[in-house]
């Protein structure tokens, strides 16, 4: 597409700022948190991660859309972010395996897409003056009545998202005679952890945000997954629940990111809106029981209270993020639960967090045996 046949687009902050940029082609208008990524690569990850349902995304990497899209590399049903805001949109990509370039699959899903942004300027104010909602539009004449659109849109703070982008209907992922059975909860789980539990043998249910104890314990699992996903963890009173459940009865569970959190919620410990979140694939976190440093893939505008979960007698603090030293995991000292900030399943170059999957499934096997001597 020729850059002289766009049309004009801009993105309009909840504060009254304004950046200009140009149409990708997608036209008409997009709200949402606005929140800004820092990978390198990964782009079709990111937009598909169910994490990012209600945000409008900003790309820092200066080129986006350069190799395509690949349908084997989506971390759920479709595009999850509510728009993109980048500087260079390639419309023409250079890959072997692609399926198509970036352009046609945002048109399919119907997202709307601006380039030609200063997002190192946006990044900037962002950072600053941290998230907040935004509008992203080709309506570049109607800026008050955009404005009154951008009113009407919901705070993150407090918003329940997880309903959704969870599945409405329980279904199976891996080999239904596996030894090992998990039972996942779905708050807008990402195909690539799924992948991961399949890789060590497991059969996995998947279950809808809202489903009981009693529902996820029906299957008969060995032990229990509660996701990742999009909006703030206090107003899921069901999940908390079912992690109070779970804990009570001292069986393994494990968490990551908005499982993390709600896990900390089930122990009493609350959680707050970070300024602007952490976003990335390069977050570097500390292993306080090793000592060893891991890089990691992170997306969360939400975190649990470190005063609050140094103070629980019942949680260890075992990562710490390193730029903020915010707590990027825990564990129960009497149960067997655990949960961190951060994607295991996401690698950045190294592989240094897929061990965690490996301690849950030998968290599992140490529960069985303890079973098998009763």
């Amino acid at each position: 597409m020729k850059y002289q046949t766009r049309k004009k687009a801009l993105v309009l902050l909840a504060d009254g700022t304004i950046f200009y940029g140009k149409s990708v082609g997608i036209e008409g208008t997009s709200s949402g948190e606005i929140c800004f990524n820092t990978g390198m690569t990964g782009y079709q990850e990111i937009f598909t991660d169910p994490s990012y349902f209600g945000q409008l995304l900003v790309a820092t990497n200066a080129h986006i859309g350069n190799y395509g899209i690949n349908n084997d590399e989506v971390e759920s049903d479709g595009i999850k972010i509510s728009g993109l805001i980048c500087r260079n949109f390639s419309f023409t990509h250079s890959r072997v395996d692609s399926d198509g370039n970036l352009k046609d699959w945002f048109t399919k899903h119907n997202v709307v897409a601006i380039s030609d942004v200063d997002t190192r300027a946006l990044v900037a104010y962002i950072r600053d003056n941290g998230a907040m909602n935004a509008i992203i539009s080709t309506e570049v004449d109607n800026i008050e009545e955009l404005k009154k659109l951008l009113a009407e849109v919901p705070s993150m703070e407090g918003l329940e998202l997880a309903s959704k982008v969870s599945t409405k209907e329980s279904y199976f992922v891996g080999d239904e005679n596996a030894t090992i059975r998990i039972a996942a909860l779905d708050i807008g789980i990402k195909k690539n952890i799924l992948r991961n539990f399949i890789k060590r043998g497991a059969c996995i249910k998947v279950f809808p945000y809202n489903a009981s104890f009693e529902d996820l314990s029906a299957f008969n699992p060995d032990g229990y997954f509660i996701s990742n996903g999009p909006g703030d963890p206090e107003p899921l009173l069901e999940a908390q629940t079912l992690a109070k459940e779970i804990i009570n009865r001292d069986l393994p569970l494990f968490g990551i990111c908005l499982g993390h959190q709600v896990i900390a919620l089930a122990n009493g410990i609350s959680t707050y809106k970070m300024h602007n979140g952490h976003r990335g694939i390069n977050h570097p976190v500390k292993n306080l029981i090793t000592g060893k440093g891991e890089i990691t893939s992170q997306n969360h505008g939400f975190a649990i209270n470190r005063a609050e979960t140094e103070a629980n007698d019942d949680i260890e603090i075992t990562h710490v993020h390193l730029n903020d030293h915010t707590v990027a995991g825990i564990r129960m000292k009497n149960k067997n639960v655990f949960s961190v900030q951060y994607h295991p399943e996401a690698s950045p170059g190294p592989h240094d967090s897929e061990y965690l999957f490996d301690e849950f499934i030998s968290n599992i096997n140490q529960a069985k045996k303890v079973l098998s001597l009763l």
